[in-house]
């Protein structure tokens, strides 16, 4: 356990430190996000101001999804890729820890630095609209987890792809605009709909932050459904990635970029 500790702690003060190094980025992709959806309010204010006065809640919790889910599905593969343009590619593979549970760490330390920025985000959103929402700490941590999982398992499944065909990024545009779609579908309607990945998780955390709904108060045959697909997608995921990398290692291209 300490040994997990321990390789938790190198990767995230390595998450850190990039962050720290290449701080001008960072805050430029922050504020990006931010000036984006400000000019979606806004714009839409001018445009149907109605439809916008309507629709605040569920605008301010859709886009927060959509970023979250847009940095747990690319942060894997983009992690991979510099990894491999700077030759260290082949140096995690040979980790005693195994290849697989090296990533799988990284991605916990890239999904909690992907949540700490959307609650900033997500507060800097409600004081632009003026549209305070529910947000229960833990509501929002076991509802938001259980909804990007899935993603995260697409991740896992590009990062395997990535491995073996190396350059795979122009497939991430189609990807992400999947996201907001999915986002939006009316699972409430057809019951069908909640199969697709972050359709229900997206529908219950609307729920919980716009209606004020404990997670303990979400119909108990969703949550259960919600917990079951989040386990399938990642286990997929997980599996694919495994076959991409010993793909890989039986070509010797693990480290080719």
């Amino acid at each position: 356990m300490n040994q997990h500790l321990i390789l938790f702690r190198v990767i995230a003060s390595k998450s850190v430190t990039l962050s720290r190094r290449y701080l001008v980025n960072t805050v430029v992709g922050f504020v990006t996000l931010y000036v984006f959806f400000a000019l979606i309010f806004f714009g839409g204010q001018f445009v149907a101001e109605d439809l916008i006065a309507r629709s605040v809640g569920p605008l301010v919790v859709g886009y927060f999804l959509f970023t979250m889910a847009v940095s747990a599905y690319t942060d894997l593969t983009h992690d991979l890729t510099d990894e491999a343009q700077w030759g260290t590619l082949e140096q995690l593979s040979m980790s005693p820890f195994g290849f697989t549970e090296v990533v799988a760490v990284k991605t916990v330390v890239n999904l909690l630095g992907t949540f700490a920025t959307g609650v900033v985000l997500l507060v800097l959103m409600m004081v632009t609209t003026g549209t305070w929402l529910s947000v229960a700490p833990l509501s929002l941590a076991v509802l938001g987890v259980l909804t990007l999982l899935p993603v995260v398992g697409l991740g896992f499944v590009f990062g395997g792809a990535a491995l073996v065909y190396k350059q795979i990024e122009k497939v991430f545009p189609l990807i992400q605009l999947s996201f907001a779609g999915l986002i939006a579908l009316p699972v409430q309607e057809y019951a069908l709909l909640k199969l697709l990945p972050m359709s229900l998780g997206s529908h219950l955390l609307q729920r919980v932050m716009t209606d004020g709904l404990g997670v303990w108060e979400l119909p108990l045959f969703d949550l259960g459904l919600l917990v079951g697909q989040s386990v399938v997608y990642l286990a997929i995921g997980l599996l694919v990635f495994r076959i991409g990398a010993a793909k890989a290692r039986k070509r010797g291209a693990l480290g080719h970029y």
